[in-house]
């Protein structure tokens, strides 16, 4: 049967109006998108800086972390964002380099617990019973851990067990030399060396106000030592080691000598190409601090009323 004239206009009209009002939708979408993202914007969880305070991507950054040997990364302990991004970063840098990691927040002395669960002869709860985890560990580090465990990635202790590290305080490196052959396992080589003109020792020294006693640079150095010992002891040539420590441990590596566990890498390996990355807090992370330019080959700059895990 044929269409009537009515019949055509209205067939006609229908298809133009479902286009108008198509694009009425398409437009408030796109509308609510850009608002959104303005949004966001302006309220951002962090901004990447590299160490001239330029802004640069997360993609970027990762581009150049694979070209390392080791990568520190620092954090700041109770922060949720440094802890999301060593994930995502280890994660990125997983896909195109084999990977190992090291982490301060493991003690030597609890390797063997630490290895019992990478291997999946102990679940989470034995290892919290048997092991020196920090009361952070399953929102801030099992993640990491757990992600590691899933793909065989090695991930190991670097750190001096805590209580050698107040020995050192309360009595100085020569202490260390009483320990048994086992105890000094699960330290750095003695007599390690000590620099206590590093500027990040002085202002340790400074930041007590001229209370702290000199040992006081001492036993941060010893971890550094130690650190750096155990990540050279597991480092594996043509692989990327990633080491997860504060980042007052691996800040302003490239101010002269270095500092903190740079220091004592460099002196055992200075063939190895290394990055540090930090993470700071401001007010407004929409430009970088002037005094924080330089502290790290990459700074992730983070609110400083981002809500901490403790």
């Amino acid at each position: 049967m044929e269409s009537t004239s009515s019949e055509l206009k209205v067939k006609l009209r229908k298809p133009f109006w479902a286009l108008f009002f198509g694009m009425r939708v398409a437009i408030a979408t796109l509308f609510l998108f850009v608002s959104f993202a303005a949004m966001a914007q302006k309220h951002p969880a962090y901004t990447l800086y590299n160490s001239k305070g330029k802004k640069v991507s997360f993609k970027k950054m990762v581009r150049k972390l694979e070209k390392a040997d080791v990568v520190f990364l620092g954090e700041s302990h109770n922060n949720p964002i440094s802890h999301w991004l060593q994930l995502e970063i280890a994660q990125k840098l997983d896909e195109t380099k084999n990977i190992a990691i090291g982490a301060e927040m493991f003690e030597r002395d609890n390797e063997e617990a630490l290895q019992a669960y990478m291997s999946g002869t102990i679940d989470a709860q034995k290892l919290d019973s048997i092991a020196r985890l920090w009361k952070n560990f399953t929102t801030d580090y099992k993640p990491l851990v757990d992600y590691a465990r899933a793909h065989d990635i090695r991930y190991v202790s670097t750190n001096i067990p805590r209580r050698y590290a107040s020995q050192v305080y309360r009595e100085g490196l020569e202490s260390l030399e009483e320990l048994t052959a086992e105890e000094k396992s699960w330290i750095a080589p003695l007599p390690i060396a000590f620099d206590a003109e590093l500027p990040g020792y002085q202002n340790m020294l400074g930041m007590m106000e001229g209370h702290a006693a000199p040992t006081f640079p001492m036993a941060q150095a010893i971890k550094d030592a130690t650190m750096a010992h155990f990540i050279l002891a597991n480092y594996t040539e043509g692989e990327l080691f990633i080491h997860l420590n504060g980042s007052y441990h691996s800040d302003n590596h490239g101010k002269i000598r270095g500092e903190g566990i740079v220091w004592y890498l460099k002196k055992e390996r200075p063939d190895l190409e290394h990055l540090t990355v930090t993470t700071v807090s401001q007010k407004d992370v929409s430009k970088l601090e002037k005094e924080y330019a330089g502290r790290a080959d990459f700074i992730i700059c983070v609110p400083e009323n981002m809500t901490k895990t403790y």
